[in-house]
């Protein structure tokens, strides 16, 4: 793998990303953000204060998880449903570095997008005087990013041989039960049945544990909830491994298509 050619793929790939104007997200942020500054105090009791921390963190997450599920799915399959893929493969670029040209371009994207809203968010908090903490705040920014990249690596594992549609649907299904791993863990303990056990501990295996990379309740509160600095070191490289994982299945059963 030539790095070079990587880097020339993520840069296009970034700039192509920017120019569908994703950043239009920003301003839609920054409204809803001083809208609900302005209407929570009139509905949340005395409790605004956590409820914007809270609604500002899970804005990021969503938006974050949009793009990267709608973006990333149609990385590779606007590719191949528009057959330029065919001019990509004849020029001396492997497929692998195809792969993960791609990914570190809408990663670098999201990187910036989940910065700018973070420093929106944290630019209101400021003038809002609501107390909060940078650190705890920036961390949960940082696995939030790691998250994203994780699901950009699902969203092209599907992207590579099924349709657009179906690919979007499979990954928010990952999305969904990847954020509900541990808790069907639990379920099968409680269900005291040796076959269930045996299905949820093996979807608990494939399925990636994100949570794992969910700082944002934790966060809202400050340092003294968040998980200890060996955890969270184990958690980061768990997202990266499982990151290189997912990428490595994209790109073998991409090398396998034939065009």
């Amino acid at each position: 793998m030539v790095l070079s050619r990587v880097a020339v793929i993520a840069r296009t790939v970034f700039l192509e990303v920017i120019r569908d104007r994703i950043f239009y997200l920003v301003a839609l942020f920054a409204l809803l953000l001083v809208l609900a500054r302005v209407l929570l105090p009139n509905i949340s009791a005395g409790a605004e204060d956590k409820i914007l921390v809270d609604l500002g963190l899970a804005g990021i997450h969503l938006l974050s998880v949009v793009v990267a599920v709608f973006v990333g799915t149609g990385l590779i399959n606007k590719e191949i449903e528009k057959r330029t893929v065919l001019v990509l493969i004849a020029k001396p670029v492997s497929r692998a570095e195809f792969i993960v040209g791609k990914h570190l371009g809408l990663t670098a994207v999201l990187a910036v997008l989940i910065a700018a809203l973070g420093t929106i968010f944290v630019v209101l908090l400021g003038v809002s005087a609501v107390p909060f903490s940078l650190g705890s705040l920036g961390l949960a920014l940082v696995f939030m990013t790691l998250e994203a990249a994780l699901l950009v690596a699902v969203a092209m594992v599907f992207g590579v041989f099924t349709s657009s549609l179906l690919a979007t649907l499979l990954t928010f299904a990952v999305y969904l039960m990847g954020h509900l791993s541990q808790d069907l863990v639990a379920f099968g303990e409680l269900s005291q049945t040796p076959a269930v056990q045996r299905f949820t501990n093996g979807l608990y295996l494939i399925l990636p544990d994100l949570e794992r990379l969910n700082l944002r309740n934790a966060a809202a509160y400050g340092f003294e909830l968040l998980p200890t600095a060996p955890d969270l070191w184990g958690h980061a490289l768990y997202g990266l491994l499982y990151t290189a994982l997912l990428l490595a299945v994209a790109s073998l059963i991409f090398s396998r298509r034939q065009f």
